[in-house]
């Protein structure tokens, strides 16, 4: 009888534990959301359309020389006129002046680019990003998401916060040259890949394309210096 008791409280904390967690990591509507930057588009992941979300539960707004970003759901942002084609690097700087601040666990955000049918359901593109904790990310939509490394893959050149509630800073950069695709964070390689690993069925359609940047749900960063350069 005490087993069986035993048992049932640990099978309950588990369940708990996974509630919590769960209700933790819900997209919380931005108050005051939308995008407020002329020329500017965005388009929330569909996982998070399906729950009822929009662009407008995240926000895009000027502040200084950066662009201020604060999600809600997960979300891409370009402007129509960003676009990169052939061999190119782009780049932008990312802070989170308050790391993890709308969350209990970090969440990624950087460049994307070979951006394609923006803002349809069949949107294609890939994305390197950074975590507050030293981890990156590079995944894309073609338009299904698939991955070209692990989730949070650890590395010496991405930077971490001091501690929850302190500020970080990444520099980011993909890169396409002749048949590659890399990912440079803090001024070092992070990953190369070939563009055969990206490009093709069910995954980009071209290196060429709209470039932006992108941020995980429940975040908040200014992006400042985003520019192409071939």
């Amino acid at each position: 009888m005490r087993k069986t008791h035993t048992s049932v409280l640990v099978i309950l904390s588990a369940l708990l534990v996974f509630m919590f967690a769960a209700a933790q990591d819900v997209s919380r509507p931005v108050a005051g959301g939308g995008i407020s930057i002329p020329g500017w588009s965005g388009k929330i992941d569909a996982s998070r359309e399906n729950t009822g979300l929009t662009i407008n539960d995240a926000k895009l707004a000027k502040e200084g020389d950066a662009m201020h970003v604060t999600t809600g759901p997960a979300v891409a942002y370009w402007n129509p006129a960003n676009s990169a084609q052939g061999n190119y690097t782009v780049k932008a700087t990312f802070k989170e002046p308050k790391f993890m601040n709308l969350n209990d666990h970090p969440h990624p955000y950087g460049i994307f680019i070979a951006g394609n049918d923006m803002g349809t359901d069949k949107q294609t593109y890939l994305y390197c990003a950074a975590y507050g904790d030293g981890r990156f990310i590079v995944r894309g939509f073609g338009p299904a998401a698939f991955r070209l490394n692990e989730r949070g893959t650890p590395s010496d050149s991405v930077h971490k916060a001091p501690a929850k509630g302190e500020a970080v800073t990444q520099e980011i950069a993909l890169s396409v040259n002749s048949d590659k695709i890399e990912c440079a964070i803090n001024g070092s390689v992070v990953a190369t890949y070939d563009k055969s690993s990206a490009v093709g069925e069910g995954k980009l359609k071209s290196t060429d394309g709209v470039y932006g940047i992108r941020f995980g749900h429940n975040t908040e960063g200014l992006v400042t210096g985003l520019t192409v350069a071939k």
